[in-house]
């Protein structure tokens, strides 16, 4: 239950509530101020989503120490993924670009896999050697991210314009099914595929370190709904001081698809980065991999259906540009992590990928 110590706790969310005010109370006048000061305000607003978002994920975070892996793991992406999908959502029911789902779910895995796993893998190498982990983890989440990605954003490149919302429909009930299948596995008899056991000593030395505040389930999943019904209302106005502070600049057209995929990524930065530098490299495996496969196979079906429902269709199919990427990425992660163990050249060579995405967005491609 929300009580006095509740206050003095989330005073990011506190914060967060203010600025949601105050941004309703200023909006127009700052619209009317121009682009400069459309661009301070978004960059403001994006600061205290992404605040907001890390009290969500610390919530999530106690939640998933409750459990255990890999329910931990699941309810730490599937929080990141509600933040991502309610982001998208309402910059979509603005003049965002056609392609911005698009943009945002391939950020969302450059970002996951080049970005979070590759540092985590680079610096955990550098400070332990190889970390080990469970290979059917990343075999599992591999596979099933290649085939979603293929399902939903490189075969739609080839379906008639007239016959989208067919296509669309069959998207939707594909995605469903594969996640519906992965949940029963994940959570069933394979849950084994996405643990490791370390040895006892390490557990103990580690220890120490994996604090967690006492907090109620109710309290957390209290507040993860507060949080994310917060971060929804300061995407709204964050959205529409975007459109006006980027237009005639010249930015790369992908700016907000990285700037959404930033801000569900980030409490899960911090987490991996930090299961790896204690050399728990399952959880930020499962964490990179997991949240990479919950925002292709939660995000698409989510906004299909509001395609299908208000009759516009999304650009679905990535460029050859983002497809090259993408197989790159998924062919280099097939190869390094299918021996059970990462090391520091392995996370490099995933973070070069990521510094790769990170300049083709610059040029524009």
């Amino acid at each position: 239950m929300i009580t006095s110590n509740w206050f003095r706790q989330e005073k990011a969310l506190l914060v967060a509530l203010a600025v949601a005010v105050i941004a309703y109370a200023v909006e127009h006048t700052v619209l009317e101020m121009g682009q400069t000061a459309s661009m301070i305000a978004a960059a403001a607003l994006i600061a205290t989503i992404v605040l907001a978002s890390m009290r969500v994920a610390h919530h999530a975070e106690n939640l998933a120490a409750k459990v255990g892996d890999p329910y931990g793991t699941m309810i730490l992406t599937l929080a990141a993924v509600a933040v991502e999908v309610i982001i998208l959502a309402i910059m979509m029911s603005g003049e965002s670009s056609p392609t911005l789902v698009r943009d945002t779910i391939y950020s969302a895995v450059m970002l996951d896999i080049n970005g979070i796993l590759g540092l985590a893998a680079l610096l955990g190498g550098l400070k332990h050697g190889e970390q080990p982990y469970n290979d059917d983890s990343s075999r599992t989440y591999g596979v099933m991210i290649l085939t979603a990605m293929g399902i939903s954003m490189i075969v739609p490149e080839f379906i008639p314009e007239a016959k989208w919302h067919f296509y669309s429909a069959f998207t939707i009930v594909a995605m469903i099914a594969l996640y519906a299948l992965f949940l029963r596995m994940q959570v069933g008899k394979h849950s084994y595929f996405f643990s490791y056991s370390y040895p006892r000593t390490e557990k103990k030395l580690s220890a120490p370190e994996e604090h967690h505040e006492d907090e109620s389930t109710t309290t957390s999943i209290v507040t993860i709904l507060i949080g994310v019904v917060l971060i929804g209302a300061l995407a709204e106005f964050m959205s529409g001081f975007m459109d006006i502070g980027l237009k005639g600049t010249g930015a790369p057209p992908a700016i907000a698809a990285i700037v959404v995929a930033a801000i569900s990524a980030a409490p899960e930065i911090l987490t991996a980065l930090r299961a790896a530098l204690r050399n728990r490299m399952q959880a930020t495996v499962n964490i990179a991999l997991g949240a990479s496969l919950s925002t292709v196979i939660l995000t698409v079906p989510v906004m299909e259906a509001i395609a299908l429902y208000t009759g516009q269709p999304f650009i679905m199919a990535m460029s050859p540009v983002q497809t090259v990427m993408v197989m790159i990425t998924l062919i280099v992660a097939a190869i390094n992590l299918n021996d059970g163990e990462t090391n520091a050249i392995e996370g490099m060579t995933h973070f070069i990928l990521f510094a790769t995405f990170i300049m083709l967005t610059t040029l524009g491609l």
